[in-house]
């Protein structure tokens, strides 16, 4: 009977490529730094650590004594690297080739700071499907973590969780790490003392068990409450030499326990991630159902019974969830293609490093954190899909019009493009503009979110009722705290997607509007027409270099009001880098909500873009420029985030033909007041 147990420690170390720099240094002051300078004052707490690429070299350039420590603790022995996708993507959601390619990125990244490769990888996420064992394998790496609830959701027991297991995909052997649950919730969550007795207590069987720990560094300073708790209040000090002071616990490498202890068999996981992203994928019904399951089997004390039973959706749900998600996804896997196909043997770093950046993971999905809702880390993923498609078509370019379903959601888009910009259109009912790409800036004017109803709403009403597991502080999985004021018409969905040139009509000028059901004209003008009772409605889509020109033919039986919306992404969203300015004149910025009456021009300068958009209008049209902000959850609590800058154009047009041209263009220099 052995007395020892072995504590596999690891953290996880990222920052979404594009975050705001500030944002960084603060995680780094708060989490990082001080982190690897506590642990590199005992030699003998050995433990893995896993940076993603971006925040690496963000830290390497920024904070180089503080890497001089870790490259120290590497070269003694005391850390080892863990490696994964350079960009932090989630591997199973990019394909098999990108997978390499970025596994490859980030063993380069650490073998020239560090000197060594990772023969370990962490899992974004943690969403395992079988199909990236193929893509690990060849890219160097042996094992990987993942959580006990994957092994718990194949049959397995946790009691027997205590080591390495074995698994393989077309014939090719991944060792898998089973993450401990009651670990990643303990800490730094409980009391040190009591989670070193915790640990202790798993000290028995007839093999060597391990104790496994592998989750987000930035639960050590950034989470709410944990800088006072882990570092003021010594936390981590406590916790690490009352391991170092145990007759029974000792810290291993995940490589070390792979040598000298044998797998604890075979197993073949499901798709899944951990159980709260299962809750979290959910459109929100469902997952307010599967939330009341939850707590049913809890509060009926048969949760851990049922517990592999209990399943929601997994992390792909994400791109059906959000169609603005499924968009970057699909634009950024044609551009995998058109890469791959250009330059097969990878041979244009600059090329890849762009298509790296593009699958980032962060913008595609949320939960605990921000993710898609936050308008930067989407900017990120636009931008690079931009500046990428804008070097591809320099060496080979594309068709004047395209057409096809790239989305796959049974609606074909209409692609114009000019060497300056490209503007997609959905025909669909509404045939609107979901993406107007400006190739000089880099920037996405369609990269607007809708608002949803999310499953966390139902808490908008619980505001300090933060409650804790342990003797100890407040995961952020518990709290309910408010960031910002949040209006009650923050949280009502969009009736419509926030897209451009989404059109209503009201025949008589008063009433409810009428959205007229456009259908596609045959030829090649990208062309739609619109029949209702009283108007029929024909609208074209073109380009003039980097200017977007629409135009609508109406014919009308009776006077009527037509009103455009456009919804644009500026990059200052609210801030005090947007202005508005009709006349030469600063009216206001893109969060206030204006009446312009009537018009002909308007320009909308942004400091954040270097850029400045013109409005150009034929006829005069009374104009009305507002935010649209939206709820959503942060480990720091509830937010509300500028998605659109909404521009609302009105023209009341007498009974006959009348003919409306709209022109939406992008210069880089910024005008001022």
């Amino acid at each position: 009977m052995t007395t020892e147990v072995s504590l596999l420690f690891g953290v996880h170390a990222h920052q979404p490529a594009g975050n705001f720099p500030a944002v960084v240094e603060d995680a780094h002051e708060r989490s990082y730094g001080p982190f690897l300078r506590t642990l590199h004052a005992y030699p003998d707490f050995r433990f893995a650590v896993h940076f993603s690429g971006w925040l690496l070299e963000f830290l390497l350039e920024r904070y180089p004594d503080d890497m001089t420590l870790l490259r120290e603790m590497v070269e003694r022995g005391q850390v080892e690297l863990f490696g994964g996708g350079d960009m932090e993507p989630v591997l199973a959601s990019i394909p098999q080739r990108d997978r390499v390619s970025q596994l490859r990125a980030l063993g380069d990244r650490l073998e020239r700071a560090f000197g060594r490769r990772p023969a370990g990888a962490w899992l974004t996420e943690r969403v395992w499907e079988p199909t990236v064992v193929p893509a690990l394998i060849e890219a160097g790496i042996e094992s990987v973590t993942v959580d006990d609830y994957h092994f718990v959701c194949a049959g397995r027991e946790l009691a027997d969780l205590t080591g390495h297991f074995s698994t393989e995909e077309d014939g090719r052997r991944l060792d898998l790490f089973p993450i401990s649950e009651q670990l990643r919730y303990r800490i730094p969550f409980a009391q040190a003392a009591d989670t070193v007795r915790y640990l202790e207590s798993l000290a028995s069987g007839a093999l060597v068990p391990a104790a496994i720990y592998f989750d987000d560094i930035e639960k050590f300073g950034i989470w709410p409450d944990t800088y006072d708790w882990v570092y003021t209040r010594g936390w981590l000090e406590q916790f690490v030499r009352g391991v170092l002071a145990s007759d029974v616990v000792r810290t291993r490498h995940f490589a070390e326990f792979r040598a000298s202890q044998p797998a604890r068999g075979i197993v073949y996981l499901p798709t899944t991630s951990y159980i709260e992203m299962g809750e979290w994928s959910l459109p929100a019904q469902r997952a307010d159902d599967f939330h009341a399951l939850l707590a049913h089997h809890r509060e009926h004390h048969d949760y851990d019974r049922f517990k592999a039973f209990l399943r929601g959706g997994i992390w792909r749900n994400f791109l059906s969830r959000y169609d603005e998600a499924n968009w970057m996804h699909k634009r950024m896997l044609g551009l995998s293609a058109r890469v791959h196909a250009l330059d097969p043997g990878g041979a244009r770093p600059r090329l890849r490093d762009m298509l790296h950046r593009a699958q980032a993971n962060d913008a595609y999905w949320h939960g605990l954190f921000g993710g898609i809702y936050l308008p930067h880390l989407r900017r990120a993923i636009w931008n690079a899909v931009v500046a990428l498609e804008r070097e591809l078509d320099a060496v080979e370019p594309r068709a004047a019009r395209e057409r096809q379903d790239l989305d796959l959601d049974g609606h074909a888009e209409d692609f114009i493009r000019t060497p300056d910009a490209q503007v997609v259109v959905r025909d669909d009912s509404e045939a609107a503009v979901i993406e107007f790409s400006h190739y000089a800036l880099a920037h996405n004017f369609g990269d607007t979110l809708t608002r949803r109803r999310e499953h966390y709403h139902r808490k908008l009403d619980q505001a300090g009722s933060a409650t804790a597991q342990h003797d100890g502080i407040a995961s952020a999985h518990d709290r309910v705290a408010f960031r910002h004021d949040i209006r009650p018409e923050d949280a009502v969905p969009d009736a419509r997607a926030r897209y451009s040139f989404l059109d209503a009509i009201r025949p008589d000028g008063t009433g409810e509007p009428l959205w007229p059901r456009y259908a596609r004209v045959p030829g090649d003008a990208v062309s739609f027409t619109a029949n209702g009772e009283g108007f029929v409605i024909g609208k074209t889509f073109g380009l003039d270099g980097a200017t977007l020109v629409v135009t609508y033919e109406l014919a009308l039986d009776r006077a009527a009001e037509f009103v455009s919306e456009l919804n644009l992404a500026m990059p200052s969203c609210d801030g005090f880098l947007g202005s508005v300015s009709r006349g030469g004149r600063v009216v206001g910025g893109f969060g206030e909500d204006i009446d312009h009456g009537l018009l002909t021009e308007l320009l909308f300068a942004d400091g954040v873009l270097g850029g400045t958009v013109a409005l150009h209008l034929a006829a005069p049209a009374r104009v009305r420029t507002r935010p649209c902000h939206t709820v959503s959850q942060s480990e720091a609590g509830f937010e509300r985030i500028m998605q659109a800058f909404t521009v609302t154009l009105g023209w009341s047009l007498p009974a006959g033909r009348s003919t409306i041209t709209v022109r939406l263009g992008a210069t880089p220099e910024t005008v001022g007041p």
